[in-house]
């Protein structure tokens, strides 16, 4: 196990934003960074396996069906549909640039939700935004 996530840069996120500075370096120290190279594939459409991930530094295209649909970066999120609901990954997720990512692992999601209910209120009201854009699309 690493340090866990680096406390200045969680700080700086909106995600975050609501949090005091112990509940900002909590959650620092719970969970873990990981690093993903330009080009790799973070997540897999249709397959299963997911967490969520808080992008601390680069930038990820959302691919569907091989379409690139949108670009998330820092401060930005993905994977929680998924892994919230259990269900394979409706996008592929791919680096564009070194990305480097807070890792919340599906099994801790809920319990993260519900300790820290302010980042439960951001993240639900970026998910009806993007189902609003989802919804122009179509």
């Amino acid at each position: 196990m690493g340090n866990g996530a680096d406390t200045e840069t969680l700080g700086r996120l909106a995600l975050f934003a609501d949090l005091s500075r112990p509940q900002v370096e909590a959650i620092a120290h719970t969970f873990e960074e990981e690093m993903f190279p330009e080009g790799q594939r973070v997540l897999r459409q249709g397959f299963s396996g997911s967490n969520l991930y808080v992008i601390l530094d680069g930038e990820a295209a959302v691919v569907i069906d091989g379409k690139e649909r949108t670009r998330l970066g820092r401060g930005e999120f993905f994977g929680e549909a998924s892994t919230l609901l259990g269900t394979a990954p409706t996008a592929d997720v791919v680096a564009t640039t070194a990305l480097r990512c807070l890792v919340v692992p599906a099994s801790e999601l809920e319990g993260f939700l519900m300790a820290y209910p302010a980042v439960a209120i951001r993240m639900l009201k970026e998910a009806v935004r993007r189902l609003a854009t989802t919804l122009q699309w179509l």
